[in-house]
């Protein structure tokens, strides 16, 4: 029998948010999205899919990175991710400003995950891009969620 501080995380799915600026490279919206995977320790068949602001639907890093996970990429509106704004890490009022909603990666990731889940990885930041994980709490870390009686 495995003990539950070694048994392996359940199975996904994970939904990877994504941001990026205009003409981003693909391959590095691509390295950062495999940086977050490993940050929680998961694999791309954890990956349900991938989900961006609706704005970069047309951006072709956000395709090849979905592409490259073998999903599909769904895009939200502002407003969607802008409800979020309460379960984000790493709200921005600079990215508000210009997007309408505090977070694009991290706010994607919670509304494609769904209302129970919980960032797996705040957002992880590259040059011209950014990447979040969310999924169900289970999938948090044991020393996550664990807290100790004084």
């Amino acid at each position: 029998m495995i003990s539950s501080s070694t048994a392996p995380p359940p199975p996904g799915p994970l939904v990877l948010g994504l941001g990026c600026e205009r003409g981003t490279p693909a391959d590095e919206v691509i390295a950062l999205a495999e940086k977050a995977l490993a940050k929680v320790g998961a694999a791309k068949a954890d990956i349900g899919f991938v989900a961006s602001l609706d704005v970069r639907r047309g951006e072709p890093a956000i395709h090849a990175a979905a592409e490259h996970f073998a999903v599909e990429a769904r895009f939200f509106d502002a407003a969607t991710l802008e409800a979020e704004a309460p379960r984000l890490q790493n709200p921005s009022a600079i990215v508000f400003a210009h997007t309408g909603c505090h977070g694009v990666a991290e706010g994607a990731a919670l509304v494609g995950a769904g209302p129970k889940s919980v960032l797996l990885v705040g957002k992880l930041t590259a040059s011209h891009a950014t990447a979040a994980i969310a999924g169900p709490v289970e999938r948090l870390p044991v020393s996550a969620t664990t807290t100790v009686a004084p």
